[in-house]
């Protein structure tokens, strides 16, 4: 979690230098989410061991392929109350934070880029 709070302080922070610029209007790159550099690390953290070949009995989301072909349905389940039939992660009491939940919806956002 704390890995996940400070990678939000970073892309936050490179957000805010990059539009408080002294010259002329100039348009700087907003640099796009990717499963490697941020939802690998959101799966990781998160879908353990559940969704982890190897461990888990579920589809795994330790690659590309798999997280991609699903971000629909992972969006749509990590946004279900606790209570919901559905809700993941299934054994959590609570919600993933918004931020991590954002993680999804902005990679996909960005147009699903793999690095």
């Amino acid at each position: 979690m704390r890995k996940i709070i400070a990678f939000s302080a970073i892309v936050a922070t490179v957000v805010l230098f990059a539009n408080c610029s002294s010259s002329k209007k100039t348009t700087a790159a907003v640099p796009k989410f990717s499963y490697e550099a941020n939802v690998q690390m959101a799966i990781t953290t998160n879908c353990s061991p559940c969704h982890i070949s190897g461990k888990g009995n579920k589809k795994p989301y330790d690659n590309f392929a798999n997280v991609k072909a699903d971000i629909d349905e992972i969006i749509r389940r990590v946004e279900l109350n606790p209570t919901d039939r559905g809700f993941m992660p299934f054994r959590k009491a609570a919600k993933l934070s918004d931020s991590t939940i954002n993680v999804f919806k902005q990679w996909k956002t960005d147009g699903l880029i793999e690095k």
